[in-house]
């Protein structure tokens, strides 16, 4: 039975959620493997919009379970919230939902370690969202974090969080001149939050392996995106965990050999949010108009996404990187009123041209984008069904993106709803999932 990660293969906020939301009818479970509440997923579903921190996509879908790995880092207050959101829409959580032992948690001090970095580093802050995320990473692999298992000891709590709030407290006052924290202060409400939280804590890595032995389809959902890896991103405007398909293995306990395919997400265009380089980023009216057509504000904080020109060398690494087998391109219908279309094919750095993904920074910042231009379709192509509902021009970008990126598509969206999507005629996803074609049509 075919195991699939679905990952981001620009800066985030491809559409992921949506993809997800799709695919989830054909499988029984749905993973998050990273990030934490700075993601934020948003799926449509008839006049109703949900949009999840931490909690995966599927969650929409009765009878599938979800389960939030280990690579994960929560935050109690948040995921709490969320789950009562959901469950005040009619959303059943008991029985759907698993939070794995191993999650490392999000602690008061960490957004306040968060803000007071980003305010310390000026011109060269990151553009955080703020919500703890990279310090509680950051006390992860310093092997001084606290994860669930831990606030379920009441006792290995207390003295984890004494040691801790010494350290942090030491850091906010001297190094950053910001307010501290008391023991109890934090103590008593996380506990409460445990309290709340307990029956859903578990071993999600031996669950999983005893659902996929028994022949249960998996889904993995990525959170942000390759250009934010920790590894393989734009170092150091990136966040904190490993985005790429490798990190599905890791963030769930599920082996590498028991992943079947991986399945990437893309704009027709590109986005980011926060600080750094973007070489296709459109300046002045233009790119106000993609974002106000695409409504690209960030769907955690709110903020204005940066909107440029769809990066063919961007998907290509993206590709390279994960091992990608198909991508399922979104949003081509905020395009349908450009009379030309931009693609990055290359970038102008010192005189040469390069065609694939520097890992210099300063190359990065530096660079020119080599544009090849097509004409716009001028047409609406919200609610097609099928590639030959496509006007003629939209089909001929289309092509033109799957020869520069080396894959084919598997779908194309055209608008929010779930029906506002095609499902290609040759798409591999028929492969995995033979009846999602039918499912849309």
């Amino acid at each position: 039975m075919p195991n699939i990660v679905v990952v981001g293969t620009q800066w985030g906020d491809e559409g992921k959620g949506k993809v997800v939301d799709i695919l989830t009818p054909q499988v029984d479970v749905v993973v998050r493997f990273q990030g934490g509440n700075n993601a934020g997923h948003t799926v449509v579903v008839g006049r109703e919009k949900y949009v999840l921190h931490s909690i995966p996509s599927g969650i929409l879908h009765p009878n599938v379970r979800c389960v939030i790995g280990c690579g994960v880092v929560l935050d109690p207050a948040s995921v709490i919230e969320e789950m009562e959101g959901l469950v005040r829409r009619g959303v059943t959580l008991d029985g759907n939902l698993f939070i794995s032992k191993n999650a490392h948690v999000i602690l008061p001090y960490h957004p306040a370690l968060d803000r007071a970095s980003e305010a310390k580093l000026g011109a060269r802050r990151i553009g955080t969202t703020g919500k703890g995320v990279g310090p509680a990473y950051v006390d992860k692999a310093a092997r001084v974090g606290i994860r669930m298992a831990d606030l379920l000891d009441e006792k290995l709590f207390r003295d984890k969080l004494e040691w801790n709030i010494a350290q942090k407290n030491r850091l906010l006052r001297e190094i950053y001149d910001a307010p501290t924290f008391a023991v109890e202060d934090i103590l008593n409400p996380y506990l409460r939050y445990a309290g709340w939280l307990a029956p859903y804590i578990t071993d999600t890595s031996l669950l999983l392996s005893k659902w996929i032995d028994a022949g249960y389809d998996v889904l993995f959902e990525g959170a942000q995106a390759t250009m934010l890896d920790v590894d393989h991103g734009t170092y150091p405007y990136i966040t904190s965990s490993s985005t790429t398909a490798g990190g599905a293995a890791t963030g769930s306990g599920v082996p590498p050999t028991k992943i079947n395919g991986i399945l990437g997400v893309a704009k027709a265009y590109t986005t980011r949010v926060g600080g750094g380089p973007f070489p296709t980023e459109m300046k002045g009216p233009l790119g106000e108009t993609i974002r106000q057509r695409g409504n690209e504000y960030g769907a955690t904080t709110g903020r204005p996404r940066r909107c440029g020109w769809f990066d063919a060398l961007v998907l290509r690494y993206a590709v390279r990187i994960n091992g990608i087998e198909t991508v399922a391109l979104t949003k081509l219908d905020v395009l349908d009123q450009c009379d030309t279309v931009k693609i990055c094919t290359g970038y102008r750095y010192k005189g040469d041209v390069l065609t694939e993904m520097p890992a210099e920074e300063t190359v990065l910042q530096q660079a020119e984008p080599v544009y090849e231009e097509i004409s716009g379709w001028m047409s609406s192509t919200t609610g097609a069904k099928i590639e030959a509902d496509l006007p003629a021009k939209a089909r001929q970008y289309l092509a033109r993106l799957e020869e520069l990126i080396g894959v084919p598509f598997c779908m194309v969206s055209t608008g929010p709803q779930r029906a506002e999507t095609i499902v290609t005629e040759s798409s591999p996803l028929t492969r995995w999932y033979p009846a999602v074609r039918s499912s849309l049509l």
